[in-house]
């Protein structure tokens, strides 16, 4: 079972002034991969807080999704946060979000997301949108399983 953190990550959304449909969406999503949402929590756009969270969930979840904050707006700040907390980055990742993205809109090369490790945690950045979660979502779910094993230091051959 990998235990998840969703942090949604959203001004409006911490202030109850709209409602959070991409958090929930990955909840249903994850399940297909042996995933349980243990941890959910909506914040406001501010870096130090996005960072002490990101820290403590690392310490609890295999794995931490984010959802918002990772545009051009000038409060954007998650992969900020999280470039500043994470061990190693796992470029490939957001890459390939933005590259299948693409194929959507060319707006998904705006996306500042990143994606790392924290500890023995897997932290992605994801869009906010519930559409752009899902499009993203799907692409990276089938490696996530094997991510996690690797984080936690399952010494198997990774070739096939």
């Amino acid at each position: 079972m990998i235990t998840v953190a969703v942090l949604t990550i959203s001004d409006k959304g911490a202030r109850g002034e709209r409602e959070d449909m991409s958090g929930p969406m990955m909840k249903d999503m994850l399940q297909g991969i042996g995933a349980e949402v243990k941890y959910y929590e909506i914040l406001p756009d501010e870096k130090e807080l996005i960072k002490e969270k990101l820290i403590e969930y690392s310490g609890k979840a295999d794995l931490i999704l984010t959802t918002g904050g990772t545009g051009l707006a000038p409060r954007d700040v998650t992969p900020d946060a999280t470039l500043e907390i994470i061990d190693r980055e796992i470029p490939g990742i957001a890459e390939i979000m933005r590259l299948e993205g693409y194929k959507k809109t060319n707006r998904s090369v705006l996306s500042r997301a990143v994606a790392g490790v924290k500890g023995e945690s897997l932290i992605i950045n994801l869009p906010g949108s519930p559409k752009a979660v899902q499009e993203n979502l799907d692409v990276i779910l089938g490696v996530i399983p094997h991510a996690i094993e690797k984080i936690k230091g399952d010494p198997s051959e990774c070739a096939r």
